[in-house]
């Protein structure tokens, strides 16, 4: 099974805007993580939006955002089968910002740290005008015209303001604590090699060599962007694997142990009722039969 890494072209595609309609397609959209901000408004039914920890249902006229490199999935969330627009982009080509203000890549990245709203309720959607402006985007994606992604970039633009000033509306302040971090990519990019080698035996002291840091400056930095240990990190990420081999598969627990990973069957057992709260056949069990909305990893520190 791939990894959990979604590789998206920057360079070529730094935005993608398009609608998902699950009445005409599979739907189960599996755990996965990318670089890019992306950002999905309901047309039409319902469903379950997973991010992280925690887990969404959102509805008709309802807008979502995941943040760059948040693991995210979606399911159905009962018999109403929903149909959603789609906004993915590189939040590293936003960054006309004035003098006084920090990089929109900052103040996200912060917004995310501090635990700000990312599910936007209808009236919320209707008071910051989001459904013309998802209309433009839409509109500017199916006709390739002269301008197009300059077009599409200043609608995001709008978009990404009004989500700002709610947040500072909503308590979020702008200061120094919201700073350009030089060496971001350094991390970011070392989640990439963790997600390749996920199932390897993977040691937090290679993983720092690769960053060129001492292991004690890595693991400051990674649990200053992550919120957890690398380590942790790593078995999160094991986890999220589980789970897709326990929703998708009809694999037993001894297969599902050595191909995410873990050193044996046990080990996944006791890992997985730590974070879910229940034990990997109850999950595979509950999923089967649809009932609730699932199961969200809680973090653990």
């Amino acid at each position: 099974m791939s990894g959990l890494f979604e590789k998206s072209d920057s360079l070529n595609t730094p935005i993608e805007c398009f609608i998902f309609n699950a009445k005409r397609e599979e739907f189960h959209v599996k755990p996965h993580w990318h670089y890019f901000a992306e950002f999905i408004y309901m047309l039409e039914g319902r469903a379950e939006m997973r991010c992280g920890d925690h887990s969404y249902i959102l509805n008709k006229g309802e807008m979502i955002i995941f943040h760059p490199s948040a693991v995210h999935s979606i399911y159905p969330a009962g018999s109403d089968l929903p149909v959603y627009a789609v906004l993915k982009f590189d939040m590293n080509r936003f960054n006309l910002t004035p003098a006084y203000a920090p990089k929109l890549k900052s103040i996200f990245q912060y917004a995310e740290k501090a635990g700000m709203k990312i599910l936007f309720d209808h009236n919320l959607v209707e008071k910051m005008g989001c459904e013309s402006i998802w209309a433009a985007c839409l509109a500017e994606s199916t006709d390739y015209k002269y301008g197009r992604e300059l077009v599409l970039q200043s609608n995001i633009y709008v978009l990404l303001m009004h989500i700002i000033r709610f947040w500072l509306a909503d308590g979020m302040i702008i200061d120094s604590r919201i700073i350009p971090q030089t060496e971001d990519y350094v991390i970011e990019n070392i989640t990439e090699y963790i997600d390749t080698f996920l199932f390897d035996n993977l040691r937090v002291s290679d993983i720092a060599d690769k960053c060129g840091l001492s292991y004690s400056c890595f693991a400051k930095k990674f649990r200053e962007q992550y919120g957890m240990s690398c380590k942790q990190y790593i078995e999160r990420m094991r986890l999220y694997k589980a789970e897709e081999f326990l929703m998708f598969t009809d694999f037993d627990l001894n297969y599902i142990s050595q191909e995410t990973g873990f050193s044996d069957c046990s080990h996944l057992i006791k890992s997985f009722k730590k974070y879910t709260g229940v034990t990997p056949k109850k999950f595979r069990t509950d999923r089967a039969s649809h009932k609730g909305s699932g199961y969200a990893l809680l973090q653990n520190d």
